[in-house]
């Protein structure tokens, strides 16, 4: 017996459109770590909301007026996925998580997964130490990552401020605009760079654009690099199949 799972999706639409990808997967996995045939039907009922979300880094970015903006149209798909069913749900975009409490708090009868508490217990229980972050100027501005990695008991190393400004042209002169040749030359830079100054330590990729970038990239072959949206699809393959399986995580690696 499935549960009715949701994606909260739309920032932006083609991290959305991968992470439903991502689930799919997560669920076939979960068939066979069962031992059972990967069927149509045994897939659970699952919906995404795609909606229009403001910036969510320029909106925590600025302390004064339309700073809540994001949070209204988040609210209101939130609302529909709950009206379909969904009994937990998955936010497709790090940066967001910075409204996760108040989401949370309006629609306790979902549980809205937390990315960055998924991941921390991910890696902690691959026996790692320490982490680098590439991540939005909005998610290291609310320390989403670094205060979950912390209580896990996880070093995170940050990128320089040039290397951040790097990653944020990649995500939105890259990714965002098309132009994935630039958002590969990007973050690869940054990838590279933060191997070399810590060594070989697991590099989060975290921001849902990240991936989408890297994708196929020889230059950062050898690289340990974590998908945070793929270790949080196998989270939401869980709650879907009632944590129903016998690997507790489905066998995931979250590796890229």
């Amino acid at each position: 017996m499935t549960q009715v799972v949701g994606i909260l999706g739309g920032m932006g639409p083609a991290a959305g459109a991968d992470f439903v990808r991502l689930f799919v997967d997560a669920c076939a996995q979960h068939m066979r770590a069962a031992g059972e045939p990967v069927r149509d039907q045994a897939f659970p009922e699952h919906w995404l909301a795609q909606v229009p979300v403001p910036d969510r880094t320029g909106a925590l970015e600025r302390s004064g007026e339309g700073a809540h903006q994001p949070l209204e149209p988040m609210l209101q798909a939130l609302g529909r996925l709950a009206a379909l069913g969904s009994r937990a749900v998955a936010i497709a975009c790090n940066t967001a998580h910075a409204w996760h409490a108040t989401l949370q708090q309006r629609f306790p009868q979902i549980e809205l997964l937390h990315v960055a508490r998924e991941v921390a217990a991910h890696l902690a229980a691959q026996g790692q130490t320490q982490v680098a972050l590439m991540a939005t100027e909005g998610t290291y501005r609310v320390r989403l990552y670094e205060e979950a990695l912390a209580d896990a008991g996880l070093e995170c190393h940050l990128p320089l401020p040039a290397e951040r400004a790097l990653v944020m042209r990649g995500i939105y002169d890259g990714v965002k605009a098309g132009d994935l040749h630039l958002a590969e030359a990007c973050f690869s830079e940054v990838a590279l760079a933060l191997s070399r100054r810590h060594g070989d330590v697991a590099i989060v990729m975290g921001c849902t654009e990240v991936p989408l970038g890297l994708q196929g990239s020889v230059a950062t072959q050898g690289l340990t690099l974590v998908d945070p949206a793929r270790v949080l699809a196998g989270a939401l393959a869980n709650r879907a199949y009632a944590g129903s399986s016998p690997h507790g995580t489905s066998g995931f690696t979250g590796i890229a």
